[in-house]
């Protein structure tokens, strides 16, 4: 099986214009070419699951364009999505931020699934997608250290309580390295795809492990790989596994 883990930046592309004509303004526009891009390059990947991570539901930024859809529709496959920030959140009022979500797409018929939303941070949803015999958590860590330690041990939690073998995979933001989440991946008994270290972001010249793919007894890993595209800000993780029990 394939999960592809992608942090696509709402498809607002990257480079110099990102930021014209101010700091930023490039997450105010959507770019259908760079969308049309990550869908191709996902596409090829011929992923059985994708894990998307900053994905617009549909705002006024891509023109009610709900991007999960989009590329779920290209694969074949079915979709699942939520705002990331908590139900009660200001951010569920305004507009464009309000589509701010993650998302995840998978060939089977989507079953199980449920929303959790960590007490602390801006970003707090965590998505669990139940497979016949694993179970997936989607997140998208908070960016103050703080936070992302108690939103580790909600995730812990979590983990420990589920009764079948697990992955935890997406951006968990960890600005000061994977010495961050040892403790988390200790505890909750979780090793990482990545056995290299290698740095997720930026896209253009890797220098921080962001984004991770965690995984725990009863699931082996066959080959991970982290493909050199710049679509994003942030470098995809590929990885194909076995559950083994």
């Amino acid at each position: 099986m394939r999960l592809v883990v992608y942090n696509i930046r709402y498809a607002t592309g990257t480079g110099a214009n990102f930021h014209l004509p101010v700091p930023g303004s490039g997450y105010l526009r959507a770019n259908r070419p760079v969308l049309d891009s990550i869908t191709e390059f996902i596409t090829a990947l011929d992923p059985d699951i994708v894990g998307l991570v900053e994905v617009d539901s549909g705002s006024i930024r891509t023109g009610m364009l709900n991007q999960a859809e989009y590329i779920a529709a290209r694969l074949g496959h079915y979709s699942i999505y939520e705002c990331k920030y908590g139900i009660e959140s200001l951010g569920t009022l305004m507009p464009i931020i309000r589509k701010q979500g993650n998302a995840i797409l998978a060939s089977p018929r989507l079953h199980n699934q449920r929303f959790h939303y960590f007490d602390t941070g801006v970003k707090r949803l965590i998505i669990e997608l139940e497979l016949a015999d694993a179970i997936i958590f989607l997140v998208h860590l908070s960016l103050k250290y703080r936070h992302r330690q108690d939103q580790l041990r909600a995730l812990h939690e979590l983990v420990t309580r589920a009764e079948k073998p697990v992955i935890v995979a997406g951006d968990f933001n960890t600005f000061w390295g994977d010495s961050e989440i040892y403790l988390f991946m200790q505890a909750a008994g979780l090793k990482s795809a990545n056995t290299q270290g290698l740095p997720s972001y930026p896209s253009h010249q890797p220098k921080r492990e962001l984004d991770f793919f965690l995984y725990s007894a009863g699931i082996r890993v066959t080959r991970f790989q982290m493909p050199a595209v710049r679509h994003s800000d942030h470098l995809p993780l590929v990885c194909d596994f076995e559950v083994t029990g």
